[in-house]
């Protein structure tokens, strides 16, 4: 018998409430996505520091073009009747630590920030270090990119050649203007945050208004990016998949750095981010990327706040990726040996 009937109804209204009011905003957010989509927008840069898409140190020179991309990648494919599998799951298994192994690192940090998160695409075993939130930086790019490639799957499209061209050099260049551009034209942050529920991201939030760059996520997030664009479970279809692969596997030769320094053998694919805060005029240097070491495949994320200058935060970044990959394949033939 129900002891309070009145109590429990205002509960279940209140409930139901939510519940609509849950539904609405994401109706609105598809809504301004599609709008925003269809009429573009004015470029703006979207980075409040010195994210400029290119090192600021004279050390890394001018890249000369990024090499050709495939005929799929040049096509800008992304299928209209790929089906919409689950986001890529996160592996249930505990992660192991990588503390111990970073701890040579992290002693030479002072207030620098970081966390790093791994997957072995073979067995689905993870390794971890931190969980805070940070500054996506430029990495956010290919969260964009697979956000833009996800709406014109749903609009049943391929991209267009300005479109194409912008995506090209946001990836390889990491070109500033053409991220702002895209950005407006996936509905800036509401588009991305809706992409990233299908994508399995439920740690990302997007930056406010034009500001892409300051994006928070964290390193197991951009893991399960990854996955959505590495992997087969996810909903952007082959093409779309093999598109963002090949730009991330050509960008130009001054930004092959970070998660890069731990491969061994193979073709890294990978995207890069740096940011000067303009408060604090401290750095925020994160990699990601897909590499291979001892016959192991990895999908890599490390990310870095609190740096004195950008070359600081790239050697740290590099130091923690191979101080990383050579725990965990360690700890991984262990395993296999038993």
């Amino acid at each position: 018998m129900d002891a309070n009937p009145p109590a429990r109804r205002r509960g279940r209204s209140r409930r139901e409430q939510r519940r609509r009011r849950k539904a609405k905003r994401r109706r609105m957010i598809w809504a301004v996505t599609s709008v925003v989509t269809l009429i573009g927008g004015a470029t703006t840069y979207a980075i409040t520091g010195s994210d400029s898409g290119e090192s600021s140190s004279s050390a890394r020179a001018k890249a000369p073009s990024p090499p050709a991309v495939s005929a799929r990648a040049k096509a800008g494919e992304a299928s209209a009747d790929a089906s919409e599998p689950l986001p890529s799951p996160t592996p249930t298994q505990k992660p192991f630590d990588l503390e111990p192994a970073l701890a040579p690192v992290t002693a030479l940090f002072g207030d620098n920030r970081m966390s790093v998160a791994m997957l072995d695409v073979n067995s689905g075993a993870m390794a971890t270090y931190g969980h805070d939130a940070f500054d996506t930086a430029s990495i956010v790019k290919v969260n964009i990119l697979a956000t833009l490639l996800l709406q014109a799957q749903d609009q049943g499209r391929t991209l267009s050649t300005e479109e194409r061209a912008q995506a090209a050099a946001m990836i390889q260049k990491s070109d500033n203007d053409s991220t702002s551009a895209l950005w407006t034209r996936i509905g800036s942050a509401p588009g991305l945050d809706a992409a990233n529920e299908r994508l399995g991201l439920s740690e990302t939030q997007g930056g406010e208004g034009t500001v892409w760059g300051i994006t928070q996520t964290t390193a197991e997030d951009q893991i399960r990016l990854l996955q959505s664009v590495f992997g087969d479970k996810s909903p952007l279809s082959e093409a779309s998949r093999t598109y963002i692969q090949d730009l991330m596997r050509h960008v130009v030769g001054s930004q092959v750095w970070g998660v890069s320094a731990a491969a061994d053998s193979g073709t890294t694919a990978l995207k890069n981010g740096w940011l000067k805060r303009t408060q604090t005029q401290k750095w925020d240097v994160n990699s990601i990327g897909r590499i291979q070491h001892e016959g192991h495949v990895y999908l890599m994320a490390v990310l870095l706040n609190g740096c004195s200058t950008q070359e600081v935060g790239i050697s740290i970044v590099e130091q923690a990726s191979r101080a990383s990959v050579t725990a965990f394949s360690r700890r991984l033939k262990e395993k296999s040996t038993t």
